[in-house]
């Protein structure tokens, strides 16, 4: 699509040409002609590589289907079926104990826990508000949440309300009572917090109604302070992160709460992963343009994003780091950025973005390559802040199919510092425990990646997903809302735990968790987010800033290394669980068929239509009860794969799921009628390039690849792209 440039025999996308040459190599030492020269060379080895194991996928899945075709009509003999899984190399032995020998990782990935938010770094304004998301106000997390009720004349309202200023005070004084408490008395009766000369350190002293003076229960969680003129800044440290005390009298709320404190300020989003895969909607040069242009900028420091709001216009950027005076004097410097890691995609999708001999390209392989080359500004020291104090880049690889595919991955990295001149091992690797080959192999996919693993995540959806797609002959699936209760997934959730804590990852690399999918309901994730760390993962997806605040009060009250230190040496999952299938027994009413079609069916479309007619790759989507859900391709992949399976084994019909496809277009026509940009699809389905999409996604779905919904995707906004034209 469009003008190419050709060096070599590559034929480069102009916008993306352009980017590399104009923005991201000066500054390098690397020519952008000798980079695609030197991708070139390595695609010649590297692209056949990529194109084999995918064709093994293909073949394992095809021996799979005819295995469970042959014994459809037979009881499942689960040790015969655990046999023909090691039998077809599906399954691996695990080899022996290793301890994974990654070097030069920072704190943030490997010895400071905390919540993880994931942002589409194709829009600038969400990629700032996402690296700068490192602190939160607590305040205005609970003020504008529903984790405080609005009952009582504490109603949020157009202006401040102090009732309901008053219950985020006093929320906030029983949290600091949690974990930060003082030796006498409440944070809820401080009438002024203060600094005390202790030696020749200071020390902080904290007055109470009634005349007595107070301190921390714990002093040595008092690690800084700051001052300007009135202003008191006092900074606090538990389990390894931080909380600002800011007293200042002269503002409205330290006016109003009697210790002066007008905000407690929490250390929240620790790192952030810039994804060019699941939440963006990225499909040709221009689009991969904006992507590494956007991720040069966070890295360089340069980024910068210009909105309105209200009848002004803002301008956000970067904010810098954080400065203290620590108790014995000397200078105490805290970033202000969260650490930030970037997800290329996986090893399935070809991009047209680069040609070479006229062919496609592995699009993960130009991801890790051009992702090397920014990296190049951070060492050579041309950037504003600086990401890692180490020199590593984090590099999440998501969608991969066991050991052979990490180790593939690793190679590509390899080729990538080569080809930049980056010192070997700079790219690390996040695995992302996703994909059912992955999961039954963790241990040998882990090995694959010893020197260069940082992090280990699960996926409940995609990992869902794949499931379905993999087990898709075996018979028809539980319904969505009983796949959780399944063996397999607590056995999952437990596996990933296990054997990154057996392979050294305790205060070496993460151990993450996935998503909250609610981002409007804060009550209900404070309740049950905190699992996360109890389960020993030392960081948790959130979707947004404020819920990266939130979720941080986990941390506070979950000692997360602890936790992973009495879980060493204590395996708690089987193979034989994660093998068990989640197949449906009986037969269900048809009242809950038609249920289960309308919700599967609604998300599906009120996804696909965003992300084909618009570009948005995630965003807030309302359900079938107009409750706002984070969507992305991983809950795509699952509702898409659900109704294929069904209608594949005759839980509903074609007509049945086609009835139902268009009557919840027009469902999701109403929820998107305030969108000046939304084109409505029940007006003419035959006209609706999205309405074919999310058709294709179901009725498709049993030959898609894996399940996976970016080759409908890819190929139906390209179709929007050109009727703009």
């Amino acid at each position: 699509m469009g003008q190419r440039v050709s060096i070599g025999n590559l034929e480069i996308s102009r916008p993306l040409h352009d980017c590399v040459a104009n923005d991201i190599a000066p500054g390098t030492g690397l020519a952008p002609d000798d980079f695609w020269r030197n991708l070139e060379a390595a695609l010649r080895e590297l692209a056949p590589r990529n194109r084999e194991l995918l064709a093994i996928r293909d073949r394992m899945q095809d021996a799979i289907d005819q295995w469970h075709i042959e014994h459809r009509n037979t009881p499942h003999d689960a040790a015969a079926y655990k046999q023909f899984l090691y039998d077809l190399g599906y399954l691996r032995p695990a080899g022996g104990d290793f301890s994974i020998t990654v070097e030069n990782v920072d704190p943030e990935i490997a010895t400071i826990a905390g919540p993880q938010l994931v942002v589409p770094v194709t829009n600038a304004r969400y990629a700032l508000n996402a690296a700068n998301a490192r602190w939160g106000s607590l305040y205005d997390a609970l003020y504008g949440t529903d984790v405080l009720p609005e009952g009582d004349g504490a109603e949020k309202g157009k202006g401040y309300n102090p009732v309901r200023g008053g219950r985020v005070i006093e929320y906030a004084a029983h949290f600091l009572d949690t974990v930060a408490p003082l030796t006498m008395g409440s944070h809820a009766d401080v009438t002024a917090y203060a600094l005390a000369d202790d030696g020749d350190r200071k020390r902080l002293a904290v007055h109470l109604a009634g005349g007595g003076v107070s301190g921390l229960a714990e002093p040595e969680k008092f690690v800084g302070y700051a001052v300007d003129g009135e202003r008191l800044t006092v900074l606090l440290r538990n389990n390894g992160v931080h909380i600002e005390l800011q007293v200042d009298r002269s503002h409205p709320i330290g006016a109003q709460n009697p210790s002066g404190l007008r905000d407690v300020v929490l250390e929240a989003a620790i790192t952030t992963i810039n994804d060019c895969e699941d939440s963006v909607a990225v499909v040709d040069g221009e689009d991969k343009a904006l992507a590494y242009g956007n991720w040069l900028g966070l890295i360089k420091g340069t980024l910068v994003a210009s909105f309105p709001k209200g009848d002004r216009a803002v301008e956000r950027c970067l904010n810098p780091d954080r400065s203290y005076i620590a108790p014995d004097g000397s200078a105490l410097t805290l970033s202000g950025r969260s650490m930030l890691l970037i997800r290329n995609v996986g090893h399935l999708m070809t991009t047209d973005a680069v040609l070479m001999d006229g062919k496609q390209i592995p699009e993960g392989i130009l991801d890790a390559f051009v992702t090397a080359y920014v990296t190049l500004h951070e060492h050579k020291g041309t950037v504003r802040y600086g990401n890692s104090k180490t020199g590593s880049v984090y590099i999440v690889k998501p969608k991969m199919h066991g050991p052979d595919e990490v180790a593939f991955a690793c190679d590509i990295f390899a080729a990538a510092e080569k080809a930049t001149g980056l010192p070997a091992r700079t790219l690390k690797i996040g695995i992302m425990d996703e994909e059912r080959r992955t999961t039954l192999n963790l241990k040998e996919c882990i090995r694959a990646a010893q020197d260069r693993v940082i992090f280990i995540n699960t996926g409940f959806l995609d990992r869902t997903g794949d499931e379905i797609h993999t087990s898709m002959e075996a018979g028809p699936m539980v319904r969505k809302n009983d796949m959780k209760s399944q063996p397999w997934i607590a056995a999952y959730e437990d596996w990933n735990v296990d054997v990154g804590l057996a392979v050294g990852f305790h205060k070496r690399a993460q151990i993450g968790k996935g998503m909250w999918p609610k981002p409007d309901m804060m009550a209900e994730m404070l309740v049950a987010k905190i699992g996360h760390p109890k389960a020993a993962a030392n960081c948790a997806w959130v979707p947004s800033p404020t819920a990266a605040t939130l979720h941080a009060m986990h941390y506070h009250m979950v000692d997360v290394f602890a936790q992973q230190a009495a879980l060493i040496g204590k395996p708690r999952a089987s193979l034989d669980d994660l093998i068990a299938m989640p197949l449906l027994s009986g037969t269900l009413p048809a009242e809950e068929v038609q249920r289960e079609l309308d919700n599967n069916a609604q998300g599906i479309l009120g996804y696909v239509v965003r992300w084909v007619d618009q570009g948005i790759g995630c965003s807030k989507v309302p359900d079938i009860t107009d409750v706002g859900l984070m969507e992305d391709r991983a809950t795509l992949r699952i509702s898409s794969q659900y109704l294929a399976n069904w209608m594949h084994h005759g839980v509903c019909t074609p007509e049945q799921v086609m009835e139902t496809m268009r009557r919840m277009a027009a469902v999701v026509d109403r929820q998107n009628a305030d969108d000046p940009l939304y084109k409505p699809m029940a007006a003419d389905f035959e006209a609706s390039i999205a309405f074919k999409a999310a058709c294709d996604l179901v009725f498709k779905g049993r030959q898609q690849p894996s399940g996976y919904t970016e080759p409908i995707l890819h190929a139906r906004r390209r179709e929007v792209k050109a009727q703009m034209l």
